[in-house]
């Protein structure tokens, strides 16, 4: 995980998708323990009362789970992890979506300028 943030959210929140993101991708699995609050700051390079605040946020959510002396635990639920990526996929659709209306895209050019880049990406391999 690279240590640059962007300034127009909360860097707790950014730890956050990036676990998430981590989570969906299959990198970190279901019943697998985070690291340590101290560990997360020093890798991530933040402070550890943020790492506290962003493990406090993905418990709240339901993500994961603090045990006592064991540490915190991404919960073992299939489910959740569905749940998990399609709320990604609509955040990251939501936002494509959004800029491309910004520069004045209708719907019907957005649908032939993502068909035409996929085009492209499926030809560059």
């Amino acid at each position: 995980m690279s240590e640059d943030f962007h300034a127009s959210k909360p860097i707790y929140l950014q730890v956050a998708d990036r676990i998430c993101y981590s989570i969906v991708r299959g990198e970190v699995k279901s019943g697998d323990k985070l690291p340590s609050v101290r560990e997360m700051a020093v890798e991530m390079g933040v402070n550890p009362n943020t790492i506290q605040r962003t493990y406090t946020e993905i418990e709240r959510d339901g993500i994961v789970e603090t045990r006592r002396g064991q540490g915190t635990f991404v919960k073992n639920d299939p489910v959740l992890i569905t749940s998990l990526r399609t709320r990604i996929q609509t955040e990251v659709i939501e936002t494509f979506v959004e800029n491309m209306k910004e520069i004045g895209l209708s719907r019907e050019e957005m649908l032939t300028a993502v068909q035409q880049f996929l085009k492209k990406q499926g030809d560059a391999k």
